[in-house]
């Protein structure tokens, strides 16, 4: 009995030191984990389905990083990125072509989507049918710069005057609560709100960016960094732009389970759950397109854009392409 007792009591004590060695094990790998904070452009949604999978599947671990996710409030993505305040965000080339005509230290360093999914929607009872109906309409905006020499820009297509469009502020409100009190279109992705609206069973119609002015297939949204802190720590740029290329590759192939990640990730949209999955369905096919891998961006594709925004006024300085975007840290 008393060597019984002494066998059990070793037994115990190697399991505390086993049970003691690996919470120091576990404490000191997650000591060895690189910190980071990525900023998103907006809540939740499936253009960031990419990152949640990222962040689930453990591929942020394995790259030896641990991530914060944070959604913005009054201060963007691009003014933390810029000022050091985080490592990564999201934000979209029209805005960071005009940053960079301003001497903001921003650079992007991957796409997200391939071809820009967004565009003027509005609800079908409006008869919009195209930029010339927007004449006499008012068009519900988030109070960038950008807004109006767009709309200007494919009404001219049609021979239509941007001067007759009353053009309002509805910053963060709904589409379809705006919509149906005092707008009458507005600028979505169709990959999130045009997809709603199927589900909801709210016919709209849609005029496409890229229908109107090729030089408007510009990337949106992508992933940016500060310049100084891409030549400082090429590592951990390298490491995170690789985590969340296996997570939007997941995603391209199990848009479903990809979409039930999302919602575990951001529980915030559990209700939405058709428009995800739907989302997602659309979005597959979208997020490499035709570039020979995911993230890709092509020379030509800033050139153009930065014309675009010159002709238009919207810059007013030389923009230079090849300083605003990098490849190397997503091409294989």
């Amino acid at each position: 009995m008393k060597k019984a007792l002494i066998i059990g009591s070793s037994c115990l004590l190697l399991a505390a030191c086993g049970s003691q060695t690996a919470d120091k094990k576990e404490e000191s790998n997650s000591k060895e984990l690189k910190q980071v904070t990525l900023m998103l452009d907006w809540t939740p949604n499936t253009n960031h389905t990419g990152i949640y999978v990222a962040e689930a599947k453990g591929y942020f671990k394995k790259h030896g990083l641990d991530v914060t996710i944070k959604t913005p409030g009054d201060v963007t993505a691009d003014q933390l990125v810029a000022a050091g305040k985080a490592q990564f965000g999201i934000s979209s080339q029209e805005i960071l072509t005009q940053e960079r005509t301003e001497g903001v230290p921003v650079k992007s360093i991957g796409a997200i989507i391939q071809h820009n999914t967004s565009g003027f929607m509005s609800l079908a009872d409006k008869n919009i049918k195209s930029p010339k109906d927007y004449e006499g309409k008012t068009y519900g905006g988030f109070g960038a710069p950008i807004e109006e020499p767009f709309i200007n820009a494919i009404m001219k297509k049609e021979r239509a005057d941007s001067k007759n469009v009353k053009i309002v502020n509805i910053g963060d409100t709904d589409f379809f609560t705006a919509s149906k009190k005092n707008i009458d279109f507005a600028w979505v992705f169709y990959g999130w709100t045009g997809i709603e609206a199927e589900t909801r069973g709210e016919k709209v119609n849609m005029q496409y960016l890229i229908d109107y002015d090729k030089n408007l297939d510009y990337y949106t949204p992508l992933f940016i960094a500060n310049e100084k802190y891409i030549k400082s720590d090429s590592k951990t740029v390298r490491a995170f732009m690789q985590s969340v290329k296996e997570g939007y590759e997941y995603a391209i192939k199990e848009p479903k389970k990809s979409a039930d990640i999302l919602i575990k990730e951001a529980p915030e949209l559990k209700d939405k759950r058709e428009l995800v999955e739907q989302s997602q369905q659309y979005l597959k096919d979208k997020y490499q397109a035709d570039a020979s891998s995911w993230g890709m961006q092509d020379a030509a594709v800033w050139k153009n854009f930065g014309e675009f925004m010159k002709k238009n006024k919207v810059i007013k300085k030389d923009f230079n392409p090849e300083q605003a975007y990098t490849n190397k840290f997503v091409e294989e």
